[in-house]
């Protein structure tokens, strides 16, 4: 089923050349399981009873579902069969956006585009993900759900592009490998516009939250976000999981802006914080939990042993 968006661009005035392109492409539609949960978060009244019944009615779901909160992420002592169990156990929230993310990754093409691989695209994505929400923890934040699911679809901009536009994709792509520049940095150069953004007006055309679209569209923002941190902490950490390295190799040279981002944050926290090679350290324990469940194969190397090839290539 695709999405007929010609009432949302007919309010847009003039279209840019990349709502041109998805426009004639048809974006594909969210499963009607993820539709009735967004339409169950709007009543705050909502709880385990009602976010339970569209989960039940998609059995895929509702196994994805058993198979996440029986992980050995959460490490509960009895195996739980029981949807309404689950989102009691684990929270509203998490099973929610668990199921989102997991509908926005069915949709998500596999385009045949230069060095792209969706793989890595994923173990990135999850790298982030965890990350964002470690460093979530670490500033108080009471709830890192909205912000692991905003890190980890942070680039599901990226494969659409590449699929619509895959000779532009495939020298951009090279050039960022290449001159070890961001890509958003040579889209925003070429184009006037990023997968950021792109990214953030996808969300919104599946009705995904809005502060979580926010959060999509400003991850390459981390100086501005770092100027205001405790406005801004929710962006900060989003954009800072974005300079982690990628897991297909290809140089890490956004490592000096990241160790700067955390070393500032933890002079202004003034507490003990743990070093990044331990926070990298519990990424890929976190990884190990967690990548099963969607079915991600583990990188070639660790991101606590990128770290520390890194360093020893500078010293």
């Amino acid at each position: 089923m695709m999405m007929n968006l010609n009432s949302h661009w007919a309010r847009d005035g003039a279209l840019p050349e990349w709502k041109k392109m998805f426009l004639a492409a048809a974006l594909p539609a969210l499963p009607q399981s993820a539709i009735r949960l967004l339409e169950l978060s709007h009543n705050p009244d909502n709880g385990p009873a009602e976010y339970a019944q569209p989960i039940e009615a998609d059995p895929g779901l509702s196994s994805q579902v058993l198979r996440f909160v029986n992980s050995s992420y959460f490490g509960f002592s009895q195996e739980i069969s029981n949807i309404k169990q689950a989102i009691t156990l684990v929270g509203v929230r998490t099973i929610k956006n668990f199921a989102l993310w997991s509908a926005v990754f069915s949709l998500v093409p596999s385009p045949k585009c230069g060095p792209f691989d969706l793989q890595c695209l994923w173990q990135d994505s999850l790298r982030r993900g965890l990350f964002a929400r470690l460093m979530g923890k670490l500033m108080g934040m009471k709830d890192t759900e909205d912000i692991f699911t905003a890190a980890l679809l942070q680039d599901l901009a990226i494969p659409f592009l590449a699929k619509q536009q895959a000779a532009e994709y495939r020298q951009l792509l090279e050039e960022a490998r290449r001159s070890q520049r961001p890509l958003s940095v040579l889209e925003q150069r070429r184009f006037g516009w990023s997968h950021a953004e792109v990214g953030g007006w996808l969300l919104r055309q599946w009705h995904l939250p809005e502060g979580m679209a926010c959060l999509v569209e400003g991850h390459t923002q981390v100086e501005r976000w770092l100027a205001d941190c405790r406005s801004e902490a929710a962006r900060l950490v989003v954009a800072m999981s974005a300079l982690l390295p990628t897991a297909c190799g290809g140089g890490w040279y956004e490592r000096a802006e990241l160790e700067g981002a955390y070393e500032r944050l933890k002079r202004q926290k003034r507490e003990k914080w743990p070093s990044l090679e331990e926070i990298f350290g519990q990424v890929d324990r976190d990884f190990a939990d967690f990548a099963p469940i969607l079915k991600i194969i583990h990188p070639a190397k660790s991101l606590s042993l990128t770290y520390q090839e890194a360093l020893a290539s500078v010293e």
